[in-house]
């Protein structure tokens, strides 16, 4: 049988940690900004399918795929939350009209 002795990560060659790590912070980032983009699209769905304010879903459509684009061509979270809050406030509007 092989000799399995213990693995020492620090001085093996080949480590590439920083790059597993840069790889897990882009799939948390893209997972969270396509997340957003999903809800902003499922609250302008639902403003025109729900509620029957369809010209009222089409600004809502256009802020999910500007805060979207920002988001991933920034590297900030804040055009999300942006384009979240400002989706959010046009349901909010919408459903108590």
């Amino acid at each position: 049988m092989a000799d399995h002795g213990t693995v020492e990560y620090a001085t093996a060659t080949g480590n590439d940690y920083p790059a597993h790590e840069q790889t897990y912070e882009s799939f948390v980032k893209y997972a969270f900004d396509g997340s957003i983009h999903v809800i902003n699209l499922l609250l302008g769905l639902t403003v025109g399918g729900v509620l029957g304010h369809w010209f009222m879903a089409i600004p809502v459509f256009l802020i999910a795929i500007i805060g979207l684009i920002a988001a991933l061509g920034s590297g900030s979270k804040t055009p999300s939350y942006v384009a979240f809050a400002l989706s959010f406030l046009i349901f909010g509007f919408t459903a108590l009209s």
